[in-house]
């Protein structure tokens, strides 16, 4: 049987993560508030007036900035309010949607950014979907399976944060997910669609307490499996509530 492990969003790109008991997927947008923000920096390509999605070279990340992968991130959706807090920079509360808020994060964040030429600028945002990796909203899929046979070739056992997935399933077998690739898979009362692999970058080598380099997972991958991809990006294509616990089914 296949179970819901965990649920994870991401409110702002590559800037922390926050736990949920469940969430209520809509057909083709991204995961509510995952990757809703994305910070711009001054090489950015993007027309705050008309919004569109961008690649992600265009905002401020963890493969320029490793340390970003050490925040954690707790979103009010009633109120707007986001708290994150790091390790070294200790904690803040702040509305990404205003001047005041915008100007309080991008002080906050900035010792992390110190080693960087083109430094933060903006909290941007754009209607309709999160600011994902792939140029259509998507909602990804991990694989506990998947995730303890690269701790096991690493010899050690790995952060599943490092992944930064919405969707963790426990039950298939390792690397079970590249057969999904163009089926569909029922989670709770969703469906979706699998698309595509995820192909990871340096951001999923820092330590998700540290923020530090501390594992080549890129190369464990290679050396493992010839390849460095880890974890499906989906299509929704029918709406419906997901929760901790729930099982699921490729269809």
């Amino acid at each position: 049987m296949i179970t819901v492990a965990s649920l994870w969003r991401h409110p702002i790109k590559s800037h922390g993560r926050e736990a949920l008991e469940s969430v209520t997927l809509l057909q083709g947008q991204t995961m509510p508030f995952d990757r809703h923000w994305a910070v711009t920096h001054e090489k950015t390509h993007f027309d705050s007036a008309d919004p569109k999605w961008e690649k992600c070279r265009n905002f401020m990340i963890g493969t320029l900035v490793p340390g970003l992968a050490g925040i954690w991130a707790r979103l009010d959706d009633a109120t707007n309010v986001m708290e994150l807090r790091h390790v070294d920079l200790g904690t803040i509360s702040f509305n990404p949607d205003t001047a005041d808020g915008t100007a309080a994060f991008l002080n906050w964040v900035a010792p992390l950014t110190s080693h960087v030429s083109a430094k933060p600028t903006n909290l941007v945002s754009t209607p309709g979907r999160g600011m994902t990796d792939t140029p259509f909203p998507s909602v990804s899929i991990m694989n506990m399976a998947s995730h303890r046979a690269v701790g096991d070739k690493i010899g050690q056992d790995l952060e599943f944060e490092r992944w930064r997935g919405n969707i963790w399933l426990d039950g298939p077998d390792a690397w079970a997910e590249w057969d999904w690739i163009g089926k569909d898979i029922a989670i709770g009362d969703a469906v979706l669609h699998v698309q595509d692999r995820c192909t990871r970058c340096n951001h999923t080598k820092a330590n998700p307490v540290t923020g530090l380099r501390d594992i080549d997972t890129l190369s464990a991958l290679r050396n493992g499996w010839d390849h460095t991809d880890f974890g499906v990006y989906c299509t929704v294509i029918q709406s419906g509530k997901v929760s901790l616990g729930d099982t699921a089914e490729v269809l």
